[in-house]
């Protein structure tokens, strides 16, 4: 094989370079705290670094000062959709700006690969949902002290799922104002998400209880194979109101509606949730539920920096508040 291996370039080949000592030139680059490098030295070894091509180990770094500057994001087995994409990219965005790296992973059931938290060695762990006993214990046990939650699921002190707004309130409410009293739930399918579509049916369902003292008209699992018997179905029970789990859902069920010949919102309105661009382009569009995705990445990012750097947590937790955005389906 011709050629041969580039030469990393290292903090000693740029003091050389300057004729400065190594430990000047390694202060600056490894940005050491409490060392005071005149202002023009500094420059000096920044600008040189640069043009010799110099790029920081960043394990050797890690080690020396302690801090790796990665938050590890720990995510459920969820998809990733527009309301997960528009989450993660904001909080990104702020870790990013602040001189952080977000890095995320899935823990997979019966999986081989090593922890990302044993081999980044991260600053902060933050989980989207509360982690079992085990995993902190391993978490901890890899050397990694930040940890959010800190409290496994379901001991005392606990927290729920990070940023989840009322919008199934707001979903029913709205299909009782435009008089439907015969209301269905259009739940996902999705394995991986069986816990959200739970919590997002309850608290549906109590409110439909709590103002109309009913109930459901039927149980309903939507799937783009079984949409249209589960349409005729929903018809023949009387349905004339659609609380979709999310947008994905109201737009299977608005389709095969609209393929059985049924007026939209005269005999069946229909209400997603997560206000994705699929709600705006579709013909009719569908009303829909607005929650700040982009808030809770922000959230994310200031608890994970509060975390890493001992400054104060954020006074309030993310805004929660939905907002209903009504289209044609309604």
């Amino acid at each position: 094989m011709s050629g041969s291996a580039t030469k990393r370039v290292t903090a000693a080949d740029v003091a050389r370079s300057l004729g400065l000592s190594r430990a000047t030139v390694g202060f600056v680059l490894n940005e050491t705290p409490g060392q005071t490098i005149p202002a023009a030295t500094r420059d000096r070894v920044l600008a040189e670094a640069k043009r010799l091509g110099y790029r920081a180990n960043t394990a050797a770094r890690a080690l020396a000062s302690g801090r790796s500057r990665i938050i590890l994001l720990v995510l459920p087995d969820w998809p990733l959709d527009y309301s997960m994409r528009t989450h993660l990219d904001e909080a990104s965005l702020a870790l990013d700006e602040a001189g952080y790296s977000l890095v995320t992973m899935t823990p997979h059931p019966g999986g081989h690969a090593q922890p990302l938290w044993a081999t980044l060695r991260p600053d902060v762990v933050i989980g989207m949902a509360p982690f079992t006993t085990e995993q902190l214990a391993e978490i901890r046990g890899s050397g990694v002290d930040q940890i959010i939650p800190s409290v496994a699921a379901g001991e005392e002190g606990s927290v729920g799922d990070l940023g989840f707004a009322d919008g199934p309130r707001l979903q029913v409410e709205h299909l009782l104002a435009r008089g439907r009293r015969r209301l269905v739930f259009a739940a996902s399918a999705d394995p991986r998400i069986a816990d959200l579509v739970t919590q997002r049916r309850d608290l549906a369902s109590r409110t439909l209880t709590t103002i109309s003292g009913a109930s459901f008209v039927v149980e309903s699992v939507v799937t783009e194979d079984n949409a249209a018997s589960e349409i005729r179905r929903w018809i023949d029970h009387g349905v004339d109101g659609v609380v979709a789990y999310n947008d994905d859902i109201a737009a299977i069920t608005l389709g095969a509606a609209l393929r059985a010949g049924i007026a939209i919102p005269q005999q069946l309105a229909i209400v997603g949730h997560d206000d994705t661009p699929l709600a705006r382009l579709i013909v009719p569009s569908l009303s829909t539920v607005r929650v700040d995705n982009a808030g809770l990445g922000r959230y994310l990012a200031e608890l994970a920096l509060s975390a890493a750097t001992g400054a104060a947590p954020p006074l309030a937790g993310p805004e929660t508040d939905a907002n209903l955005v009504v289209r044609e389906t309604t």
